[in-house]
């Protein structure tokens, strides 16, 4: 006989529990779902792991809420038009215009794969109108990472419309929440904010279409009771995997918990479905943690290098960028000069960036050319193929930078395939960077991007790097093809973005092992929706070490340090040495011109590449650990270990301009080390004529270094240190 639990009153009916419980797991934290006697999937749980697995089945029963009319608040996927008062995952409008949907639990399946992945699907149906909704959730036990997304089937006759079709709703019990969510724009990313969440909705969203994180990334964090600190405290971290439009409300109900509704916005995006279709919704990559953010990051970043990014956990290319030494003006002699200087420097690629292509519209400025996809003939005359191979020859591998989705009214693409352009033909043009975007809804446009980047790689096949830029939003937002179809208008911005998908797709199967840099104007394009293709990103186009530090240690949270590309620029007049050991938290690279660098910046610059790589392991594959916040004291403070505890390196920065001859007066407490085990430091990066103050003969325990720590000795002329951690062998 079915144990039978009351939950509370709803409606005057008591909702009971005869079901077993759906239990969600890792290794940490578990969610608990549970079909109540209406047939209502319910979130009952969402916490720790229980150490016995049975208790979960006893969850429901503790819940002793009266729900008097007030709305079902915990439902698992909150559907519109019937019993529910709150912010809905779905709404629908039924092949005969009913606009009333209700979802009933039908069944669930588990899927266990390698490394005890598991996959829960678990079936809900409208008892109507025979649509139906599939929940999914991967549990990666390991990291404590979880995907989230949901799958929407058409099973009835005709087109049904869903205004809204969101990821994920979630649902959480607290005494407070805190949200810590970005803002900013170009150059300004990631600029934090942290709001204890009240009654009401608070919304994160983006209109823009593409670069939709210019303005806020989907990207968020929630802090339970009371805001998390680096090592302790309730949190969850996560980021919605799609690079368009998104939305994603918190909202409070009226028994103060807190109801979580992620996914594409809904805004314009209206959805038809065929009889017989199926959508299947972005994921929402999500983890928990009581233990504080740095766990809760650290498990982001394990399972970003081992299941989403890919190469993760291989290596990376540093490089000399041309674009701050040459902008638009370059020839063929000018740039294979900078090749030679990419050898002496010591890096492994030079990477050509804007400004190479177009000849009816010639791409010297950003006003034209941007469609034109083949070599300008002035500037190279000998083409890329002539590039790959001088490069070769001056031992350095080549890189190209590529902008396929978008083009500039003054090219051929443009003159030839107006219909291409998302545009409103009876309205002026408004153009973002003096450009517009290609209508990736369109198949055509789709094969024609592929083909831009498979044309260059078959031409050319010694290139090894591109870097894949987007720069411009929509406006105007219309789809030619769409109308041609006589589909609605409502696709475009989810259909852009499956259609973006779709061409990289293709491009990753043909080309797998080929890196690529995702940027959009900096970093204005960040989610692990586009990061399963690119196997890095440009942080921010703002290379200030200074304002680095923050974008860097806000990005740290959420991504790992072999996905941040940074790079050595003269933005600053801040010296050489903090410029580049702030790049090397990360994939490091070089805008400069080597030849007007002085020979102790070159010698510097040459040394710090040997350093940069006899740490690079620990960089790229270690943990992370945020030792001093640059937000809360004079100086900021990270280091990185590797799994074996037996290397680390830690990076020291001043961040204000006020004098002080000590800005570390204190020791700063390394993590992450073997308590038991004997290390030795060493100062790295340091400048030419300069001593360093650590004793680099001295050894220490972890447990010193953990419980005591380190003095970097930070002061004006000494504002930036970098410091390698060995262990000494027995």
């Amino acid at each position: 006989m079915r144990a039978l639990f009351v939950l509370f009153f709803s409606g005057g009916l008591f909702a009971a529990f005869a079901q077993k419980p759906i239990v969600v797991e890792t290794d940490h934290f578990a969610q608990v779902l549970q079909p109540d006697e209406a047939g209502r999937l319910r979130v009952v749980y969402f916490g720790k792991k229980l150490a016995d697995a049975s208790g979960y089945a006893a969850i429901a029963t503790q819940s002793k809420k009266d729900d008097l009319n007030l709305g079902i608040q915990n439902v698992a996927y909150t559907p519109a038009g019937t019993w529910n008062l709150s912010e809905p995952a779905i709404q629908m409008t039924h092949a005969d215009g009913n606009m009333s949907t209700e979802l009933q639990y039908v069944d669930f399946q588990v899927e266990k794969s390698k490394n005890n992945i598991t996959t829960t699907r678990i079936l809900l149906r409208d008892p109507v109108y025979k649509t139906e909704v599939t929940l999914f959730y991967k549990a990666y036990p390991k990291e404590d990472v979880v995907e989230q997304w949901s799958v929407i089937s058409n099973g009835e006759k005709g087109a049904v419309q869903l205004p809204k079709y969101a990821s994920a709703n979630l649902y959480f019990t607290a005494k407070e929440y805190y949200l810590r969510h970005y803002h900013g724009s170009w150059a300004k990313e990631m600029k934090p904010e942290e709001t204890l969440l009240s009654a009401g909705i608070h919304t994160l969203d983006s209109k823009l279409g593409t670069r939709a994180d210019l303005f806020q990334p989907p990207s968020f964090m929630v802090s339970f009771d009371q805001p998390a600190t680096e090592d302790a405290g309730k949190v969850l971290i996560a980021n919605l995997a799609w690079s368009g439009n998104y939305k994603m409300d918190f909202e409070m109900d009226p028994y103060h918990h807190l109801r979580v509704v992620a996914g594409i916005n809904p805004f314009a995006a209206t959805y038809t479905l065929n009889a017989g279709q199926t959508l299947t919704t972005p994921a929402l990559v999500y983890t928990y943690s009581e233990t504080g953010t740095v766990t809760a990051s650290r498990n982001l970043h394990r399972w970003a290098r081992s299941y989403r990014i890919p190469d993760g956990n291989g290596s990376r290319l540093t490089l000399l960028n041309n674009w701050e030494a040459t902008y638009f003006d370059f020839d063929e002699p000018k740039l294979t000069g900078l090749f030679a200087g990419a050898k002496k420097l010591g890096v492994d690629m030079f990477l050509l960036d804007d400004g190479w292509f177009a000849n009816k519209y010639p791409r010297n400025d950003d006003h034209a050319g941007l469609g034109d996809w083949q070599e300008n003939k002035k500037k190279l005359p000998h083409g890329l193929g002539y590039l790959v191979k001088e490069a070769d020859k001056a031992g350095v591998k080549f890189g190209i930078w590529v902008e396929p989705e978008m083009v500039n009214p003054k090219s051929e693409l443009y003159e030839n395939h107006k219909d291409w352009v998302i545009r409103e033909s009876d309205r002026p043009e408004h153009y973002y960077r003096n450009q517009l975007v290609l209508d990736l809804s369109n198949p055509e446009v789709q094969d024609f991007v592929y083909g831009v980047l498979d044309g260059m790689f078959t031409q050319n096949p010694g290139i090894a790097f591109v870097k894949w830029d987007c720069n411009a939003v929509m406006f105007n937002a219309h789809s030619a093809y769409l109308e041609k179809q006589k589909m609605s208008q409502g696709h475009l911005y989810t259909d852009y973005v499956f259609g973006l998908y779709k061409v990289l797709e293709r491009l990753r199967a043909k080309y797998p092992s080929i890196p690529m840099m995702l940027c959009s104007g900096g970093g204005g394009r960040v989610d692990y929706g586009a990061l399963k293709y690119f196997t890095e990103f440009w942080v921010s186009d703002n290379t200030d070490p200074l304002e680095r530090v923050f974008i860097q240690w806000e990005d740290g949270y959420f991504f790992p340090a072999i996905a941040q590309c940074n790079h050595i620029t003269d933005w600053s007049k801040v010296g050489l040495k903090y410029r580049t050991d702030v790049a090397m938290m990360g994939k490091m690279g070089y805008d400069i011109v080597v030849d007007h660098l002085s020979a102790d910046d070159l010698a510097f610059s040459q040394q710090a590449i040997k350093n940069y790589h006899s740490v690079e392991d620990a960089i790229w594959h270690g943990d992370q650990y945020r030792l001093a916040s640059p937000w809360e004291n004079p100086y900021g403070a990270v280091m990185y270990v590797d799994e074996k505890k037996d290397h680390a390196v830690a990076f020291h920065f001043v961040v204000t301009n006020r004098f002080d001859y000590h800005y570390s007066a204190d020791p700063v407490k390394l993590k992450g080390l073997d308590p038991v085990k004997k290390y030795k430091l060493k100062e790295l990066n340091v400048y030419p004529g300069a001593k360093s103050p650590i004793d680099e003969m001295a050894v220490y325990s972890g447990d010193f270094l953990m419980n005591i720590g380190i003095n970097p000795e930070l002061t004006s002329a000494h504002s930036s240190v970098v410091i390698d951690i060995i262990a000494v062998k027995n």
